[in-house]
């Protein structure tokens, strides 16, 4: 009888320990390299020990285990071979680290002795992602001679030990959100040989625990708010914690304060009993504010990224950053404290509430809502705005809704209605359009049973078109993908690249016509598609239902730039009374 071989054994006690760690989805790409890694792993989810997600492209697969660990707060492992297998997560491995997402990525490698030899699909992976991801370096699995308790390492440890050693220190580096690298080299055979017992135990911890159990310090005692906060004060709250967001907008809710929210944050401050402004992000678009709504200081609660009004009012007023340490966010290099926590124990540092300064930008708040409305209610529909406000008004409550990167996510900032009862997610860590269709998806994943929504652009869908291949074993989401086709990059009109100026060679490089048939596309890859004309259709499109499926809403994006110049230059006029 053949004994099992090094890499099987490895590859199973690996697989056992992640599950033992509470890692439950691992996105696992078909590759020889890892043979005996997925091998382990199908056995693992025929055993109801975690679920194995397949996927053919790398790129895609590593959103998807990104947007399952952003839903489960827990670290999710994606699997790959060699080579530019392990290239194609670099885009994926960007997002989680500056999103503070423990994405785990599980690359399988050459033996030593192939690197530099010119052997087939052998690059230098070790370090592949630089600081964005943490190293954990595996040796190669040696056979052990029958009857030998120990296979040379150092010490003698026994290899078990150390696989399961190091699996654990990977966990518990997820489990911080920040991104890992477990590189493993196998030497072949790469699939079972035999059905042998190793000579040595690979059994783990009695009773199915972890080889090490750890626990992060969970104080936030040494970073807490000492210095004085005035009454005058606006809060922002960008992407990142949401238990970190409710606690900061509760001292909002009890000092007085307006609160400038994200989409991504909304949820979490109105939690918290926050007074979340509908038109902030717009207002402070104005450029200019009356004395009557100018802060004496800016709280930015997490990482604010959409905003050109928030970045403007960095500067203008001392700015108090609640966040991450040491990687606070603080682009403009104005933040005079910045602290990790803030919550209703640090009410003693609060100047007493000024009952005017909420009531006034709540009173501007409700009057440019109105202009809004009226302005959208003009205009002919659809345009991405009006898109933007009705998803959002007609999501059933408890819904997911993940906002794709450029202009939806914008849209939905400047002019949708705060929920409280939505569930919103997004790539904010690099803000790229590139893994939209498959985040979604991956979350879409980790909140079974639940109605979930992707808001994107055409760009983004067509970027990430691979995330509709969902092979016919695999389990797929209840998610409803709403593309905005404009038929380019509409967010280009907005910018500066946008003036009339520039027409001249705008459309060919910014604009970016591509006449693609969404519904073609859609029926190559078996995915149901509607095409939607009317905000009753639109309505009605988004009606609770059962698998994938994408609605196409075909817009103008000629009339962008005039139509956020109307919306500016009202809300303007209600700013200067």
């Amino acid at each position: 009888m053949l004994a099992v071989n090094p890499s099987t054994a490895q590859a199973s006690v690996i697989v056992d320990e992640l599950v033992r760690n509470g890692v439950r989805h691992v996105v696992a790409c078909p590759g020889s390299r890892n043979a005996a890694l997925t091998m382990a792993l199908a056995d693992a989810a025929d055993a109801g020990a975690l679920e194995l997600h397949v996927r053919v492209d790398e790129r895609g697969a590593g959103y998807l285990a990104l947007g399952l660990a952003k839903v489960l707060a827990a670290p999710v492992a994606v699997c790959c071979t060699s080579g530019t297998a392990v290239a194609n997560l670099h885009p994926a491995v960007l997002e989680a680290y500056h999103s503070g997402v423990g994405l785990m990525v599980i690359t399988a490698d050459r033996p030593p002795e192939l690197h530099g030899t010119g052997a087939n699909q052998t690059i230098d992976q070790g370090d592949v992602f630089g600081p964005a991801a943490v190293g954990v370096q595996f040796p190669v699995a040696e056979a052990e001679p029958a009857g030998a308790a120990r296979a040379g390492l150092p010490m003698g440890l026994l290899q078990n030990a150390v696989w399961r050693g190091l699996v654990c220190r990977a966990v518990a580096q997820a489990q911080t959100g920040r991104p890992v690298q477990v590189n493993v080299p196998f030497r072949e055979p790469l699939v079972p040989t035999g059905d042998g017992d190793w000579p040595s135990s690979l059994a783990g911890r009695d009773g199915g625990l972890p080889w090490t159990t750890s626990a992060a310090p969970r104080s936030v005692a040494g970073s807490r708010i000492d210095f004085r906060v005035p009454a005058r004060t606006l809060m922002v709250v960008g992407s990142g914690s949401p238990a970190r967001a409710r606690a900061a907008a509760a001292v909002a809710a009890a000092a007085g304060w307006p609160v400038v929210a994200e989409p991504s944050g909304i949820a979490a401050a109105l939690a918290g009993g926050a007074p979340v402004l509908r038109c902030g992000a717009l207002l402070l678009a104005t450029g200019a504010l009356p004395d009557r709504l100018r802060p004496d200081a800016v709280v930015v609660v997490g990482r604010p990224t959409l905003s050109r009004g928030v970045r403007g009012l960095m500067g203008q007023a001392p700015v108090y950053g609640v966040g991450d340490h040491p990687q606070w966010t603080d682009p403009q290099y104005v933040a005079q404290h910045v602290r990790g926590w803030l919550d209703e124990s640090d009410m003693s540092y609060m100047d007493e509430a000024d009952p005017g300064w909420l009531a006034d930008w709540l009173t501007v708040d409700t009057a440019a809502a109105s202009v809004v409305d009226k302005q959208l209610g003009a205009q002919p529909w659809p345009t991405g705005l009006q898109v933007a406000a009705d998803v959002v008004a007609a999501l059933p409550a408890g819904a997911l809704l993940f906002l794709g990167s450029s202009n939806p996510i914008r849209d939905v900032d400047l002019v949708a209605e705060p929920r409280a009862d939505l569930e919103v997610h997004a790539n904010r860590g690099v803000a790229g359009i590139d893994g939209n269709v498959s985040a979604a998806v991956g979350a879409a994943l980790g909140v079974p049973r639940r109605p979930c929504y992707a808001l994107i652009g055409d760009l983004t869908f067509l970027h990430d078109l691979n995330g509709l291949l969902i092979g016919p074993t695999e389990r797929r989401p209840d998610l409803t993908v709403v593309v905005v086709n404009d038929d380019g990059g509409g967010i280009f009109s907005l910018l500066e690249q946008g003036e009339r100026r520039y027409a001249g060679s705008f459309e060919r490089v910014f604009g970016t016509p591509h006449g693609a048939d969404l519904a073609a596309l859609c029926a190559g890859y078996r995915t149901r598609h509607t095409l939607v004309t009317t905000p009753d259709e639109l309505r009605e499109a988004l009606a609770p239902g059962i698998g994938l499926r994408v609605v196409e809403v075909r817009t103008d994006r000629t009339q962008l730039r005039e139509l956020h110049a109307r919306l500016r230059a009202g809300l303007t006029a209600i700013t200067a009374d």
